[in-house]
């Protein structure tokens, strides 16, 4: 049976609210289609109806926009991140202890931009990250493992908490190996860092970037080349690290000295490592788990924050999964 809630947003601001209609009433049809209601609005008035859990997150969600424009003109991308939380527990968590959202919000200030997390999985593996020196972030593509780990190291940088930043990944890729690209094995793997070089380019611009890479500020580093290392005060981010064998993984994470944090993620799920070897990603989850220090995030399809159809694809292929004998 279909439910009609009324949401007042106040302070009325004509601004705000026209950022959170967004032109012609987009976001609002945004909304609508992504929650399954209908919203209707005069002034700062809206009209929400839907069958019960709908309209209830549908209200939720207006007044977390709404709130949202005080600090930023919203886009329709921001919306449909706001849409993707709504369709987690996070929102009806929230309804029923309005404190949590505040003890949970965590951002990350840098010089150039200001990033929050998004969701309750993001909101804790930042707390990690600021709490731990060795961190594990594991789960599908698109839940914002990689960039809110490049986030941390920026601010770490900015803070002068570490003297340098090391980007590192193992050297196997689906189909083809390494060795077929022209170059050393430093600009054989640079592609496949794009990932953490856009989100450096994004957070400190690439005139900066290029800069801190020349002084070695930033460096590169395949996972192969670390063997024999100590790193000192750096903040060390391995990525795809569900392609590390155990002994890879076991010598990079015994190369971290004094003043180190280091971030490793992955997605189990994708290994691209021959069938009899096991991934060091999946090995570390099962003998670490109790070390003091050591802190584990598990992301799922909820947490995905890119486009809504990276969610329903991921979920396509985990029911594929679990159908297969």
């Amino acid at each position: 049976m279909a439910e009609v809630i009324d949401v007042r947003l106040e302070p009325v601001d004509n601004k705000r609210l026209a950022s959170l209609c967004g032109p012609c009433d987009e976001h609002l049809r945004q909304l609508e289609k992504g929650l399954g209601v209908e919203v209707n609005h005069r002034g700062n008035v809206f009209r929400i109806v839907g069958q019960s859990e709908a309209a209830t997150k549908a209200g939720l969600t207006l007044r977390q926009l709404y709130q949202a424009t005080a600090k930023k003109s919203l886009n329709a991308e921001q919306v449909a991140l706001y849409l993707q939380e709504s369709n987690t527990e996070a929102l009806m968590q929230n309804q029923n202890n309005p404190n949590l959202s505040e003890s949970e919000e965590l951002d990350l200030v840098l010089r150039n931009k200001t990033i929050s997390a998004r969701g309750p999985n993001q909101a804790r593996y930042l707390k990690q990250l600021l709490n731990h020196d060795i961190n594990f972030g594991i789960g599908p593509a698109g839940t914002g493992k990689t960039y809110l780990a490049v986030a941390a190291a920026v601010q770490a940088m900015e803070q002068n908490q570490v003297r340098r930043l090391i980007l590192a990944r193992p050297a196997v890729e689906a189909g083809e190996r390494l060795g077929f690209l022209p170059g050393d094995m430093a600009q054989k793997i640079d592609p496949y860092l794009r990932p953490l070089y856009d989100a450096l380019y994004e957070m400190l611009g690439f005139e900066h970037v290029s800069k801190l890479i020349e002084r070695h500020v930033i460096e590169v580093a395949p996972l192969a080349f670390m063997r024999g290392r100590t790193l000192n005060e750096a903040f060390i981010i391995l990525d795809e690290a569900q392609n590390t064998t155990i002994e890879q993984m076991k010598m990079f994470l015994t190369r971290i000295g004094f003043g180190s944090k280091v971030i490793v993620t992955g997605d189990v799920t994708q290994t691209d490592l021959p069938n009899n070897k096991q991934s060091g990603l999946r090995h570390v989850t099962e003998i670490l788990q109790d070390v003091e220090g050591v802190s584990f995030t598990f992301f799922d399809k909820k947490d995905v924050v890119r486009h809504p159809l990276v969610q329903r694809v991921v979920a396509a292929y985990e029911l594929a999964e679990n159908k297969e004998p």
